[in-house]
């Protein structure tokens, strides 16, 4: 007997038990409504309500707790005095990616969870929402807040045209430097533009805000750059004054089953996520009917919900660890399960099943945590899977950092000091390449901030000698 499932409130077409993965599981109404805005903007009205909730501390800790330092308080009694676009000065000031950031910062463990309200009453300011009032306001405006410095003659190549890299190569535009920014992509963004949850950044802001960035001139951008390809970080050390380096993190981790290369279906969380983002039709993105993420990340989340959304029946996650250890937030969490999405812990990926070249299924060890270290309890389990989404974790690949043979790695990350400079003079980096980062889009930004402001440093001291 054919079913009909009710994802999300909308009828899916009649499904073949063996349909296996195929695009338009959705009609496009359920797509277009699955993948809208996930927080829509404030009114103006809902703004001013939501600012004069701000007790504007001294002191405040929402800002002690912002990585970009953005004067909150500040903003949000910008708001409340009816000036926007001062408001969105303030932000930008401390975070050039603060449109972005305010859609996909985890603002609940961040600012919001420091909030006053959040501890004497459980219901915190809306800081993102708020941020993104102001923001969307003056990026609508079509003006850029900030100009250049005056040149200063120096050249400076920004290879990663991430968070990290835009934020690098803006402030150094603004400090009057003249900035190539190389990127391996099509597009610039980084994870903005490819990593997250479509309905988190929809109607293309990650390029709105790329563009905006850009405006403030003095920026080329070059892509298709591929460093350890066409682009070679010896010669870029040689030809300019300084190298910021924010490449991200290219590799994957993989599970090392048998099958893993070889069987349709089971892919790379990282990989599904981008070209879901890049699809011109929604509709057109296969998935699967039984979906299994692996991982506990905020990749194992958005691919998930994702999949839900383009219309899988079922979607579990499995995690090696328990619910406390994940990383991704609790808020995510929540909006998964919400979804639909089962989360199943302590349990690691033990072998892929297939048929025809296809996967199946996974077989599940359960694990429990003994003297501190998670071990085999003996039991396993199997999941029925026509796709498996693998989110075990990003890594740096460090054959294309061949032009600095003495750059310092820890954990398979880059070094770098508070000034964000690596242990090669002349190089900085900044973002989910450096060791010690937490991979967010706001410390990306940050890093790429003050690696600017310290190459600017070290220019300017070199001159003056």
């Amino acid at each position: 007997m054919r079913q009909i499932i009710l994802v999300l409130g909308h009828m899916m077409s009649a499904i073949d038990p063996a349909d296996g993965i195929r695009p338009g599981r959705l009609s496009p109404e359920a797509y277009a409504e699955n993948f809208a805005d996930l927080h829509p903007p404030l009114s103006g009205h809902e703004a001013f309500v939501e600012a004069d909730r701000c007790y504007f501390c001294y002191d405040a800790p929402c800002q002690a707790a912002c990585p970009t330092g953005i004067d909150i308080p500040m903003f949000i009694r910008q708001i409340a005095a009816g000036n926007a676009n001062g408001a969105a000065e303030t932000i930008f000031s401390a975070n050039i990616l603060g449109g972005m950031c305010a859609r996909v910062c985890p603002t609940e463990t961040l600012c919001e969870e420091a909030c006053v309200r959040e501890v004497s009453e459980g219901k915190p300011v809306q800081i993102g929402l708020l941020q993104r009032y102001a923001t969307d306001a003056l990026m609508a405006s079509g003006r850029m807040p900030f100009s250049r410095g005056a040149p200063t003659g120096k050249r400076i190549a920004v290879v990663g045209g991430g968070p990290a890299g835009l934020a690098c190569a803006h402030k150094l535009a603004e400090l009057g430097h003249e900035v190539t920014l190389f990127e391996a992509k099509a597009k610039l963004g980084g994870l903005n533009e490819y990593g997250i949850a479509a309905y988190k950044t929809v109607e293309d802001f990650a390029q709105k805000e790329v563009a905006f960035v850009l405006a403030i001139g003095g920026i080329e951008v070059r892509t298709g750059q591929v460093l350890g390809d066409n682009l070679d970080l010896g010669k870029l050390r040689a030809e300019y004054d300084a190298v910021f380096l924010g490449v991200g993190l290219a590799g994957v981790n993989k599970l090392r089953l048998a099958g893993e290369g070889a069987l349709t279906g089971v892919r790379d969380a990282v990989e599904f996520i981008a070209g879901l983002r890049q699809a011109d039709d929604l509709g057109q993105v296969a998935v699967g009917r039984r979906v299994v993420v692996i991982g506990g990340g905020m990749t194992a989340i958005d691919a998930a919900v994702q999949s839900m959304r383009l219309g899988a029946e079922e979607v579990t996650i499995v995690y090696r660890r328990g619910e406390d250890e994940m990383k991704a937030s609790g808020y995510e969490r929540e909006l998964a399960r919400t979804d639909g999405v089962l989360i199943r812990h302590f349990a690691t990926p033990k072998a892929l099943e297939g048929d025809n070249g296809r996967v199946t299924g996974i077989v599940l060890d359960k694990v429990a945590v003994q003297g501190g270290k998670l071990a085999a309890t003996g039991e396993t389990y199997r999941l029925d899977a026509d796709m498996v989404l693998t989110a075990i974790g990003q890594v740096l690949l460090p054959e294309p950092l061949g032009g600095a043979a003495s750059l310092n790695l820890e954990g398979g990350r880059i070094v770098i000091d508070a000034e964000r400079r690596t242990s090669v003079q002349g190089l900085w980096a900044g973002g989910d390449c450096v060791a010690g980062g937490e991979d967010l889009t706001v410390s990306a930004v940050e890093d790429g901030k003050q690696a600017a402001l310290s190459i600017d440093r070290t220019l300017s001291a070199a001159k003056a000698s």
